[in-house]
C-alpha cells in the first residue's frame, strides 16, 4: 500500500498550560481517600515524570494529542463516510516537533460510534497528568504507555505496521459495525511524531482491554503455542505488573457458565476476519478478577444494549448474525465476561503482522529449529484455528 498522500499542514500552538490548569483544579477537588485509592490502582505502574528517559517524548505526545483532538472537535466529520476519511493526513507544527494525525476523520467517527466524548479523550491523553509505563514481556522494541487514568493504551509501531493497519482500517470499521460486540481491541488513533528534522516515529492509541484495573490479580498474553510462551513470575509482593503467557496458564480454566458459547462463537467470527486479512501473531489478552459477593449472580445488573448491538446492521439477517450478548452495565463492558466466581477481561490485540515472505521463511526456520513444538509463526488459517482451540480447551 502506498503511504497516504500528505494532507494540509497547519501551524498550531498547543495549549498545554490549559491542561495543567485543568489538572490542578481536578487535584484540588480530590480528597485524601480518592488519592489513596488512585495510588493503589496504579500499583506496579510507573509515572513518567521529570528525569525519566521518556519524559520528553511523552510530553510532546501529550501536547500534540491535545491539539489533534481539538482539531477534531473544531472540525468534526459530517455526512456519510468517504474514502478521504481514511486517507487524510493532518500535520500540526509545534515548537520543536511535528505531530501527524493519520485517517483522523475515520477515527473520529469510530470514537463517536463507541460513545467516547472527545473532551474526555482529550483530557485523558493531554497534559493533565503523566503517562504511566509498565514493563512489557513483549519481544518487540516498542514502548508501551497508559493514559494517567489507565483508560487508553499507547504503543509505538513500525512504519510497515502502520501501513498495514491503515490498509485494513475500512474493513476493520466494517467488521465492528457488523459485530459491535467483537473482541477486537478498539483502535482509536494512529499518529506520527517527528522531532526537529529527525525520523518519524509512529504510535497508536486504543482502548485498554484491562480497564478498570482495580482488583485484577493476573494478566496473560495468549497466542495458543508453546515456544517462548513462559514468563518467570515475579517474587511475592513485587510491585511490577507482569503479563504472563500461555504456559503460565497451562493448568488453569476459565469458568464462564452460559457465557462460554458466546465467547467460542465470537472467537470464530473475529479470527475468521483476521484470517481473511492474512494476518497472524495477534494475541488474546486475558485478565482475571475475583468477583465480590455482591457481584455474583446479579443478572439484574446487566443491560442489553440493543442500540449498540444493531448499529451498522445492513439487514435483518445481518442483525441475527451479530452474536449479541448481555453486557455488564459499566465501563469497558465489551471486553468483560462474568463467570460464576471470576470476572474475565478479554481482547484481541496486535493485528498488524502479515503472513508475507518474511514470515513464511521464519516458519520454515522454526519448523527445523523446534521439531514437534508449536510456535507463533504459522499460516493465518492455522493460527486462527489453534487460538480458537486453545480457548475451547481452557473454558468450561
Amino acid at each position: 500500500m502506498a503511504a497516504p498522500s500528505p494532507g494540509p499542514r497547519e501551524v498550531l500552538t498547543p495549549s498545554p498550560e490549559a491542561g495543567h490548569r485543568t489538572a490542578a483544579l481536578r487535584s484540588s477537588r480530590r480528597g485524601l481517600l480518592w488519592r489513596l485509592r488512585d495510588k493503589q490502582a496504579r500499583l506496579g505502574l510507573f509515572e513518567i515524570g521529570p528525569g525519566h528517559e521518556l519524559h520528553g517524548l511523552t510530553c510532546m505526545m501529550q501536547a500534540g494529542l491535545w491539539a489533534a483532538t481539538q482539531a477534531a472537535m473544531d472540525h468534526p466529520p459530517t455526512g456519510l463516510p468517504t474514502q478521504e476519511d481514511f486517507s487524510e493526513v493532518l500535520t500540526q507544527v509545534h515548537e520543536g516537533f511535528e505531530l501527524g494525525t493519520l485517517a483522523g476523520p475515520a477515527f473520529a467517527r469510530l470514537r463517536r460510534s463507541l460513545g467516547l466524548v472527545e473532551e474526555d479523550y482529550q483530557a485523558a491523553l493531554g497534559p493533565g497528568g503523566p503517562y504511566l509505563q509498565f514493563l512489557s514481556t513483549s519481544k518487540s522494541k516498542a514502548s508501551f504507555f497508559l493514559s494517567h487514568d489507565q483508560r487508553f493504551f499507547l504503543k509505538t509501531q513500525r512504519r510497515r505496521e502502520v501501513r498495514v493497519l491503515l490498509a485494513h482500517l475500512p474493513r476493520y470499521v466494517q467488521h465492528l459495525q457488523r459485530h459491535p460486540h467483537s473482541l477486537l481491541a478498539r483502535l482509536l488513533g494512529v499518529h506520527s511524531l517527528r522531532v526537529a528534522q529527525g525520523k518519524k516515529k509512529y504510535f497508536i492509541i486504543m482502548q485498554n482491554v484491562f480497564y478498570p484495573a482495580g482488583r485484577i490479580s493476573e494478566r496473560y498474553d495468549v497466542k495458543g503455542c508453546q515456544v517462548s510462551r513462559w514468563v518467570e513470575p515475579g517474587p511475592a509482593g513485587s510491585a511490577v505488573v507482569l503479563v504472563l503467557k500461555d504456559l503460565n496458564f497451562q493448568d488453569k480454566t476459565m469458568e464462564l457458565g452460559p457465557q462460554r458459547s458466546w465467547l467460542l462463537r465470537q472467537m470464530e467470527l473475529d479470527t475468521a476476519f483476521l484470517r481473511e486479512l492474512n494476518v497472524l501473531d495477534y494475541s488474546l489478552l486475558l485478565a482475571l478478577q475475583r468477583l465480590r459477593e455482591d457481584e455474583r449472580g446479579q443478572a439484574g445488573s446487566l443491560v442489553f444494549r440493543v442500540a449498540r448491538s444493531v448499529q451498522g446492521a445492513q439487514s435483518p439477517e445481518a442483525t441475527e448474525a451479530q452474536n449479541r450478548r448481555l453486557l455488564p452495565d459499566g465501563p469497558n463492558g465489551l471486553h468483560i465476561l462474568d463467570g460464576p466466581e471470576q470476572r474475565y477481561f478479554l481482547g484481541l490485540v496486535d493485528l498488524a503482522t502479515v503472513y508475507g515472505l518474511r514470515k513464511r521463511l521464519e516458519h520454515l526456520w522454526k519448523t527445523l529449529r523446534y521439531p514437534g513444538r508449536t510456535f507463533s509463526t504459522v499460516s493465518p488459517a492455522r493460527y486462527a484455528r489453534r487460538l480458537c482451540q486453545w480457548v475451547e480447551a481452557h473454558t468450561e
